[in-house]
């Protein structure tokens, strides 16, 4: 195919361009845009994102131009080079450990020494002792080692207490032995081990004199230093293509009795005596586990910004497309913006106000991770695991359903790889099942909530949060309650309370009055988690809106935006949960139907004038989306089309389609015909 044609490059849209359209959408709205993107990311945070992109947009080899059409080989080539190049980086511009996460985040796809710096670093820094400090961390920190944990199994992922690999404890030459005893022990789906890693951190049953101990931390070499080919007695490999995630070298990992030092059990918290052979355990078994919660939290705070990519192409890509006319306008009447739809804007509004609900409460959630992490990663350890666990599961299952709306909301083309959609949502998609399928951690937030139960019922003072909405039902259960849910959003707030609280009598008095199995309590479970998940998103909304008018940082305007966004989200989930609410008394179906009418008849046109700028303050630069349905000047055709015809190495090729015939290419432009296709 020859290139573009000069006539077809001076064609241009029909009717009104691209960048009028979103220009007159910005100009209905009095938003602003900065305020909002200040709230969301402070003023210190945005100067810190533009100094990182400023440097990864001026390097050639971040060009993202190439990259919806590289095959599995080719994309992780390229990854590999980008990873290397971004530690380079981080180095020349002496960029702090935020920054190249923040450099990472805006490349927008995973690059292969990401679990290196996000969990085995952060493992050998949380549960390695000094001793381990000098030994693993410094050396990892300095990239002399690359690393991973190796949790997952390929018969085990959630239960973790299942884990086959074996740790010995041999007592004649002091070493833990490695083992796989069976298929199924294979470690499986482990970033950063496939091909890059020197080093796992290898979750193993410690085995001392016969008894399991449980699973602890190991570190252990598999590959050689100046050759990288694996060790012996070790088989090492990457698990193959994905639905998505392909520039990650997830990995395979088997052991054939190896063995590793005493050293290499990382003992911060729990270890074996080598002198006694006996095993001093952790006075809080659970901080083994730090390493996943940390993790979850900042899935947490990922979801909004994850859900805000899709939410803003699909927003500016509707706010551009025209597509019928209105059965009510003059028969002269133009196309409609798709945006103009209330079943369009009732598919994307709700997502949109989920974004700002989400990012609050992730940042709600690192705080508490912080907090706790001040106090020796002890003081409310089980509120943190219990909330990141419930949260996790919420906000990452929104996440992943909103982009998937988003891709639909799209139409057509939504479906093209151009969109900037399908292969982001096949890069979060994993989200939702690894660091704990989001349906299994609803059983570990189930435990903590049947335990607060237990505690409010034995009488016991509040201690927390949890134990505080839990003992204002019980106060209440008898005479009932009367939130207006129309008017009043703090009684929305105390509305969701009252629900996630009466579900967990109603399953606390399942499990241990009426002895109902647990298997047959799972889907109470569920229900339960969410509801107390959306508990804590919902009052963390409510809580950041009445802070922001207080401070009066942000224009009355962007509040009573806000504060529309929170009951849009509150009432719309409100009303997918209907049953639940009445059911437990927290509303009536009367008041059901009314959330209804002010969804669909209020809060969706009070937000319809200020959507373009409220998906503008998540502040996405186009190098960043990548998309052609999303670009901040609304040339969506263009770009599409420029992608399409000049960009596509596909068309460049000369295809012989005679059946007949041996010959696949005729001609390659650029390559030689002489060379063999």
């Amino acid at each position: 195919m020859s290139s573009t044609p000069g006539w077809v490059k001076q064609l241009k849209p029909s009717g009104p361009q691209g960048s009028e359209l979103l220009a007159a959408e910005r100009a209905s709205s009095n938003l602003p845009v900065e305020q909002l993107s200040e709230l969301l990311f402070t003023k210190e945070g945005l100067a810190r994102k533009n100094k990182v992109l400023s440097v990864l947009k001026s390097e050639k080899l971040f060009d993202k131009t190439p990259n919806y059409y590289l095959g599995r080989t080719e994309h992780f080539q390229s990854a590999v080079r980008r990873a290397k190049a971004l530690r380079n980086l981080r180095v020349k511009n002496n960029w702090t450990l935020e920054e190249y996460r923040l450099a990472n985040e805006l490349i927008s796809e995973p690059l292969p020494y990401s679990l290196h710096d996000g969990m085995f670093v952060v493992t050998l820094s949380e549960q390695g002792t000094p001793e381990q400090q000098k030994l693993f961390t410094k050396p990892a920190e300095d990239y002399k080692i690359i690393g991973c944990y190796a949790q997952t199994e390929l018969g085990h992922g959630s239960n973790v207490r299942g884990l086959e690999t074996t740790a010995t404890w041999n007592p004649q030459d002091k070493t833990f032995i490695i083992h796989s005893p069976h298929l199924t022990a294979s470690k499986w789906w482990i970033g950063s081990l496939g091909k890059m890693a020197t080093h796992a951190c290898v979750m193993a049953q410690l085995i001392i004199n016969g008894k399991s101990y449980g699973p602890h931390p190991f570190i252990v070499q598999i590959r050689d230093m100046k050759t990288h080919e694996p060790l012996e007695n070790i088989h090492v490999g990457d698990v193959g293509p994905k639905f998505g995630y392909n520039t990650m070298d997830n990995g395979f990992l088997l052991f054939n009795h190896v063995k590793v030092p005493h050293v290499n059990m990382l003992a911060r918290f729990s270890r074996v005596d080598p002198e006694t052979n006996t095993y001093v355990p952790n006075p809080v078994p659970t901080l083994v586990y730090g390493t996943m919660t940390w993790v979850r939290s900042t899935i947490v705070m990922q979801a909004g910004s994850a859900l805000a990519r899709g939410v803003t192409i699909a927003t500016r890509y509707c706010a551009v497309r025209r597509q019928f006319q209105d059965r009510d306008a003059p028969a002269s009447a133009k196309e409609t913006a798709v945006l103009n739809y209330k079943m369009v804007q009732a598919r994307l509004f709700p997502l949109l106000a989920a974004t700002y609900a989400l990012h609050f409460t992730g940042k709600a959630m690192m705080d508490m991770y912080s907090e706790n992490q001040k106090q020796g990663g002890t003081g409310i350890l089980a509120d943190l695991h219990a909330s990141s666990c419930a949260l996790k599961a919420l906000s990452s299952t929104i996440a992943v359903d909103g982009l998937e709306a988003c891709r639909r909301a799209c139409g057509g083309h939504g479906f093209s790889s151009f969109s900037g959609i399908g292969q982001y949502y096949g890069n979060y998609l994993p989200t939702v099942t690894f660091e704990g399928d989001n349906y299994m951690l609803t059983q570990q937030v189930a435990n903590y909530l049947l335990k607060s139960a237990r505690d409010v019922l034995a009488g016991k003072p509040a201690k927390n949060e949890t134990t505080r909405i839990l003992s204002e039902f019980r106060s209440r259960a008898e005479t009932g309650c009367a939130f207006d849910v129309i008017g009043s959003d703090a009684d929305i707030v105390a509305a969701y309370a009252w629900r996630a609280s009466s579900l967990a009598f109603d399953a606390q008095h399942k499990r241990e009055t009426l002895k109902t199995p647990w298997n047959d309590l799972l889907v109470d479970f569920y229900r339960l988690n969410k509801s107390f998940a959306q508990y804590m998103v919902v009052k963390n909304f409510y809580e950041t809106v009445q802070a922001e008018a207080k401070r009066g940082q942000v224009s009355r305007d962007a509040v009573a935006i806000l504060r529309a966004l929170f009951r849009l989200y509150a009432l719309w989930t409100l009303d997918q949960e209907a049953s639940e609410f009445t059911g437990t008394g927290a509303c009536s179906e009367r008041q059901v139907a009314l959330i209804r009418v002010t969804v669909e008849q209020k809060l969706l046109a009070e937000i319809r004038p200020h959507a373009v700028r409220l998906v503008d303050a998540w502040a996405f630069d186009d190098w960043v989306l990548d998309s052609s349905l999303g670009r901040y000047d609304g040339k969506v055709y263009e770009d599409m089309f420029c992608r399409a015809s000049e960009l596509n190495p596909l068309n460049r090729i000369v295809v012989d389609p005679n059946p007949n015939s041996d010959v696949i290419f005729r001609k390659i432009e650029g390559q030689d015909p002489r060379s063999k296709l």
